[in-house]
């Protein structure tokens, strides 16, 4: 590992990024939490209505993200605060015109064998973000990721309200980094969690609610129960749906096959050696099936009919960025451009590559034109634009979900028989400048920075966007020829889950609560 040179990256990163700390991470939530628990019992005496006051905006807004739950700080916002070895400014920048005409176009596809960070390259945007995350010599989920895990389940009914839940949340979440750390310390440990984690086994239990429920309802008993699910982590989802129903349904536990397909070889490997040793142990040796290769390299056509599970997948999908020719509407696409120095540089072209040009005539026609876009549609709007000062001649950005457009594709190719249900976010704070644009950030000795741009140093940052679902719900539809519906998260958890499970004494239900900015999507 780069450790001596990703230690100056890192202390560059903190002293241009002063304002990042109001993404207060769980180990400083404690603290905090104490201060409103003592203003809490301050305030008993209060009318009922008051005892339970907090900042909604912290609650109401959930997000995967390493330690923060609230809403970023103006650090995102501010290219002033970005480190000094991006590439940050849209004006006056180096003219790279002849580098761009003489380096070569690489893919992500491409570079998959190379240990070293490519230079003296261009690629497309979503190229550029698929070598960041999936590499699997140094990119960010081969390399940095660690899935947190609390231990025993939470026993929310004994729980005071939600503030005890994030108290022995953020102690546990303290403990297991200092478990880590004990055994092997490094400043720059990317954690995160998720809500299978969480609120285990309560979420995989609503899951396999829903797929018992659907399973009697379509296909059993012709069928066996097959299920395939997308970025397993840990495995915890599989095992928790798995324990369901072989203690609820052993008649649909009897049918049941497990599919994991996984692109990290790293998680492939934790979930070989630790997953399948407790499979055994439970007694669903013989239902799992844990196959190592990115979805988008299938070439098996399934034709038995399916679940397809794909839980937070889609916000780590490659985009492709596209800013609009504002006298003509026309798109142009952005490539990256990598110098000899790994300096980033973005150029915009009137020439459309194959995916994205299929793209924009997907989208047009599945949603027959109503789409949002980055740029004034109206006239008034439109001369508004014009009165700024320096108006510029392009748009802002708008980052594309080609990756998501090619998953459908293989959904609808190979698994023609499926059903999908799958859970993303569609709104995510701290999101950088354009349309659909995503979340960059890294973790530094355990704190979260921000930065405000997606050409950041490969393998260091996850690159999160949210999801659209309004057009890649219909986008789904025009490809696969199914039909759909989508709730949100809290109104699919009212209808399948347990909720006196994780209900606490005052009626507060996290599970409820947490994660207001997820949808759920799901074949009918």
């Amino acid at each position: 590992m780069d450790s001596p040179a990703v230690t100056q990256l890192f202390r560059q990163l903190f002293r241009h990024h002063p304002a990042c700390q109001s993404r207060r991470n769980l180990a400083t939530l404690a603290t905090a939490l104490r201060d409103v628990r003592r203003q809490r019992l301050q305030a008993q005496e209060l009318p009922q209505h008051h005892q339970h006051c907090r900042a909604p905006q912290q609650h109401q807004q959930q997000h995967r993200n390493y330690v923060a739950r609230g809403r970023g700080g103006e650090s995102s916002k501010n290219p002033h605060n970005e480190s000094n070895w991006q590439q940050r400014s849209e004006v006056f920048q180096e003219d790279m015109s002849k580098e761009f005409e003489s380096y070569p176009l690489v893919t992500a596809d491409e570079l998959r064998s190379r240990k070293e960070r490519p230079r003296r390259v261009k690629m497309l945007m979503r190229d550029f973000v698929e070598d960041s995350l999936y590499n699997p010599n140094y990119g960010y989920f081969s390399k940095q990721v660690v899935i947190f895990s609390p231990g025993e389940p939470f026993n929310f009914p004994a729980l005071h309200d939600e503030l005890d839940f994030q108290t022995l949340l953020s102690k546990r979440y303290v403990e297991f980094e200092d478990a880590l750390d004990a055994v092997s310390p490094t400043d720059t440990r990317q954690l995160w969690y998720t809500p299978t984690e969480l609120f285990r086994p309560y979420y995989g239990e609503a899951i396999a609610r829903y797929l018992i429920a659907n399973y009697k309802l379509t296909t059993y008993p012709y069928h066996d129960l097959i299920i395939y699910e997308m970025g397993a982590g840990r495995g915890t989802l599989m095992l928790n749906i798995l324990d369901y129903i072989r203690d609820v349904d052993p008649a649909v536990y009897a049918r049941t096959q497990y599919k994991i397909i996984e692109i990290s070889t790293q998680l492939a490997t934790i979930q070989n050696n630790h997953l399948l040793k407790n499979s055994a142990a439970r007694g669903h040796a013989q239902k799992v099936e844990i196959i190592n290769q990115s979805i988008f390299d299938w070439k098996t056509k399934v034709p038995s009919p399916c679940f397809f599970l794909a839980f937070e997948v889609f916000d780590n999908f490659a985009h492709d960025v596209v800013r609009y020719d504002m006298s003509t509407e026309a798109p142009l696409q952005g490539t990256v451009l990598i110098d000899d120095k790994g300096d980033y540089y973005e150029f915009y072209s009137r020439s459309l590559d194959p995916v994205t040009a299929r793209f924009f005539r997907v989208r047009d026609v599945a949603t027959d034109g109503r789409y949002k876009v980055p740029y004034p549609t109206s006239r008034f709007g439109k001369w508004l634009s014009q009165q700024r000062p320096l108006p510029g001649n392009l748009s802002e950005q708008e980052y594309i979900p080609t990756r998501l457009m090619q998953f459908f594709d293989v959904l609808g190719k190979y698994f023609p028989a499926h059903r999908l249900l799958t859970s993303d976010f569609h709104w995510l704070p701290g999101a950088i400048k354009g349309l659909n644009a995503p979340i960059v950030q890294t973790r530094y000795q355990r704190r979260p920075v921000p930065v405000s741009t997606p050409l950041v140093h490969q393998g260091y940052f996850d690159i999160m966007f949210p999801t659209d679902f309004q057009t890649s719900e219909a986008m789904y539809q025009a490809i696969t020829g199914k039909l759909t519906r989508s709730l949100s998260h809290e109104e699919f958890m009212r209808r399948w889950a347990y909720l006196e499970e994780t209900e606490t004494k005052s009626g507060e239900n996290p599970l409820l609560t947490w994660y207001k900015n997820a949808t759920v999507m799901f074949t009918v």
